[in-house]
Order: structure tokens, then C-alpha cells, then sequence
């Protein structure tokens, strides 16, 4: 799917997303290629404008400093399944020796990189630094709207989801809330006679929803941004 394929309307909320995510791969493309310098739209403020620029400037150096390893992601992917849970000791042993993990020893990677396969496929990018101080501080301002349906969300006798025991508050009582949420405008409500249309899930329901959803907002923008980039596919599949 192209570029081409996804029209927009202006009014749509997702409208200055999808133009941040085009500012950042037309940049990025043009670090890559050595091409004209790219003018961001008119429609990103200027902390946006910002945050797609540092992010850019991150994946062109993880893209430029690939790191290799001796092994097939492709066949491997074809090995596992969802039953493969990681706890089952005997098949663990058996797929690694079918795909070792094709390194020897540790590797400190201290810088942005991206791991590939040996046919050049990006396994996974490493970002440090990619997001700036202001969008850290609305990610951190985000999270503190979050505490409250946060707190409410661990019960004692709750499922294995929502047990108050695998919720541990830090030892300072510092950092975000424990919890377990779902916070989606379009929630498929598995199990639910009769509500064939998706709804907006619980958490998003409640006073503060329109409050959380603006402070998202810019670093929902950037973490579309880095997906265009990243996995384009999957980003246009998500429009």
C-alpha cells in the first residue's frame, strides 16, 4: 500500500498525525539518499516540528550503523507458533538449536543501531535519545491523568490480569501508578451478545478522557511517526 492509497480529510483528528509521520520519512529519506532538504507542513506546531526532527535524526544514524547477526528471521518466524509460550524447556532447547542465536558472547550497543539478519532484513532498531525533553514531560504528564483508572484497575481478588499481586508500587513510591487498562476509541467487546460495533473502552469514559486523549496526543503523533519509518506497511495498514 502507497502513500497514494490514503486519503485523509483535513477535518479528521488523524490528519496532523498522518502529516507528521509524512514530514519524518520524507526527511529520513532524504538523510538516506543525500537528497533536498524537507519543509515541514504549516499545519505542525512547532514542538512537533521538533520532536519529528530529533526522531529522524535518531533512525538515520540507527539505520546507518547496522549491526549483523548470523541468522534467518524469516525461517525462524516459520518455527514458532503461538503455543510457543518460552516456558516449555525441552522445546526452547530444540528451536535454539534448530536457530542459534547467531552471535558469540554480549554486545554493548550504546548508540542508535538496528539489528539485521543475513539477508539484511532490520530485526529490531534501538532509539536512544529519540524522543525530546518536552515530549518526555507530556508522556510523564500523560501518564499522571492515567493514576486514578490506574489504581482503580488492581483488585485483590481480581484475574491474573488485574491481581493487586503482580502490581508493586516502587520502594520510593516514586514513577507511574501500577495498573492495567485498555485505552481504545474503537474496543471490540469479545464476548458481548448483540454489540457487533466496537466501543470506546471503559477507561476512556470516565471525566478526565478528553483531558488524556489531548495529553497523547503529540507523542501518539511521534510513535505513528517512528512506525512510518520503521514498518510502513503496518503503519498504513493501521489507517
Amino acid at each position: 500500500m502507497s502513500t497514494c492509497d490514503i486519503k485523509i480529510w483535513r477535518t479528521w483528528a488523524l490528519a496532523i498525525t498522518h502529516e507528521a509521520g509524512a514530514y519524518t520519512e520524507q526527511k529520513f529519506n532524504a538523510e538516506k539518499t543525500g537528497g533536498e532538504p524537507v519543509i515541514p507542513s504549516a499545519n505542525l506546531d512547532t514542538d512537533l516540528v521538533m520532536a519529528c526532527d530529533c526522531l529522524a535524526d535518531v533512525l538515520i544514524k540507527a539505520y546507518k550503523n547496522p549491526i549483523k547477526m548470523q541468522i534467518d528471521i524469516a525461517r525462524y518466524s516459520k518455527l514458532i507458533s503461538p503455543k510457543n509460550t518460552g516456558h516449555n524447556d525441552e522445546k526452547e532447547e530444540k528451536l535454539l538449536e534448530r536457530c542459534p542465536p547467531g552471535h558469540e558472547g554480549t554486545k554493548l550497543v550504546d548508540k542508535p543501531a538496528t539489528i539485521i539478519d543475513v539477508s539484511g532484513t532490520i530485526i529490531a532498531w534501538y532509539l536512544p535519545d529519540a524522543l525530546t525533553e518536552t515530549t518526555q514531560k507530556e508522556i510523564r504528564a500523560a501518564t499522571d491523568l492515567l493514576g486514578p483508572s490506574l489504581e482503580k484497575s488492581v483488585k485483590a481478588d481480581g484475574n491474573w490480569r488485574y491481581n493487586q499481586e503482580w502490581f508493586k508500587q516502587g520502594s520510593e513510591n516514586v514513577g507511574s501508578t501500577p495498573g492495567c487498562i485498555n485505552l481504545s476509541p474503537a474496543w471490540f467487546q469479545q464476548g458481548h451478545e448483540n454489540l457487533s460495533d466496537p466501543e470506546v473502552s471503559a477507561s476512556l469514559k470516565g471525566p478526565s478522557s478528553e483531558n488524556i486523549l489531548k495529553a497523547i496526543a503529540r507523542p501518539a503523533a511521534i510513535a505513528s511517526a517512528a512506525l512510518r519509518v520503521m514498518h510502513p506497511q503496518q503503519y498504513f495498514t493501521g489507517l
